[in-house]
């Protein structure tokens, strides 16, 4: 089993950078697969990017492709998104999940995911 929780939200301008880290507690943090996932209000939540145990496959949404960035680190339990040039339309709370995989299958559904943080916001000004 794995906790999870997101920091790095905030407030920014359209343009800006951000960074959003997920620390996890529990055992066997590398035998899990990432990902984020953002819901908009009024919105479903959505896919945003994953990464397999190791690191070595990532996967994006269409929306964040080219100006994200996920990354792990297995010793310190982190897994990050560096977001670039950020739009209005990236505003949303941020949550992290895991699943436990087998080798490098790297999950992109929602349904698939087994734990959850609580999220972060991100609120992208014009």
């Amino acid at each position: 089993q794995v906790q999870l929780v997101e920091s790095g939200g905030g407030l920014v301008q359209a343009g800006d950078s951000l960074r959003l880290s997920c620390a996890a507690s529990g055992r066997a943090f590398s035998r899990y697969s990432l990902g984020w996932f953002r819901q908009a209000p009024g919105k479903e939540r959505e896919f945003v990017a994953s990464i397999s145990r190791g690191g070595g496959t990532t996967y994006y949404s269409d929306s964040v492709q080219g100006r994200t960035t996920i990354s792990r680190d297995n010793d310190k339990k982190t897994v990050t998104l560096q977001m670039n040039d950020l739009k209005p339309d990236d505003t949303a709370v941020y949550v992290c999940a895991a699943k436990s995989t087998i080798n490098t299958y790297t999950p992109r559904q929602e349904h698939e995911f087994d734990y959850w943080g609580q999220g972060t916001q991100v609120t992208v000004s014009s």
